[in-house]
């Protein structure tokens, strides 16, 4: 069992179930599912507490009825949720729209922002994962870096997150270079940067080093809901690196739990996750 950090989101989802794929100007009938929790927080956290590791979650909500029933909801998952802070105001829904092919469009809202205060004691921590445009991110993954292990997402600017391990999704790179993908990642992590991970989808994922490149198939199943993909793939990445495997190994195991989440009818992970790990890890 490791202990982990989780810089991320903690969100109230609303899905919307709709008839047809989206297309400019279309119209479309959509079944409300209601709401249920979401975020990479969520996401991500709920996969490694399965994986039996301690997790603790730094984010902010409203302080709100919905505020406090996140955090709780996430603390029925097994998560430390001390950290979480309550902002004032209401806790705004996120809509995803899912399709019947499972591919989701996200509609975010515009939340406040929100601003990391004092870091804790990194030496107590195994692993860090960033997934969050929190003021204070930068200066908090620097202190880290000599202590633990420090994995991030890409942001959706161009700010710097210092770390060991980078993973962005291919469509994230849109636009984003056009020269070579290190060169790229180099420039937003600096020189502890290990390896950076390009997912994409279907089509597995690449890992980029100052001396090679790697691809990494993606595990083939029946996608329900493609919601959470990304949070799984990094819970599962963590997972294998934080057990001492070997960077393509650990994009292996992360390929597994990202398919089991696109098997799984909810952006939080559930049954097939579990079953795996129960069959890999009895």
């Amino acid at each position: 069992m490791a202990n982990i950090l989780l810089i991320a989101n903690l969100n109230c989802d609303r899905v919307l179930h709709l008839d047809k794929p989206i297309h400019l100007g279309g119209r479309f009938l959509y079944e409300d599912s209601g709401r249920r929790i979401g975020g990479g927080g969520s996401n991500t956290g709920i996969s490694l507490v399965m994986a039996s590791h301690k997790v603790s979650l730094i984010t902010e909500v409203g302080s709100d009825n919905t505020g406090h029933w996140l955090v709780q909801a996430a603390h029925e998952h097994g998560m430390q949720t001390d950290l979480i802070q309550h902002r004032a105001g209401d806790t705004q829904e996120l809509l995803l729209l899912v399709t019947p092919d499972g591919e989701r469009t996200i509609i975010r809202p515009n939340r406040p922002l929100f601003e990391l205060g004092i870091p804790p004691k990194f030496s107590e921590t195994d692993a860090i994962y960033v997934n969050s445009s929190a003021q204070g991110i930068n200066s908090w993954c620097k202190i880290a870096l000599n202590q633990c292990l420090v994995v991030a997402q890409l942001g959706k600017d161009e700010r710097k997150r210092p770390c060991h391990v980078l993973i962005a999704s291919a469509t994230d790179m849109l636009g984003r270079t056009h020269g070579e993908f290190w060169e790229y990642g180099y420039s937003i992590a600096g020189s502890s940067l290990k390896y950076f991970i390009v997912t994409n989808g279907e089509h597995g994922a690449t890992v980029y080093t100052s001396e090679m490149r790697e691809s990494v198939r993606a595990v083939k199943t029946e996608v329900i809901d493609a919601t959470g993909a990304g949070d799984a793939y990094a819970a599962g990445l963590i997972h294998g690196l934080v057990n001492e495997r070997s960077i393509i190994e650990a994009m292996q195991e992360a390929a597994n739990w990202a398919a089991c989440a696109v098997a799984t009818g909810s952006s939080i992970p559930g049954e097939k996750l579990e079953g795996y790990l129960s069959d890999v890890y009895p």
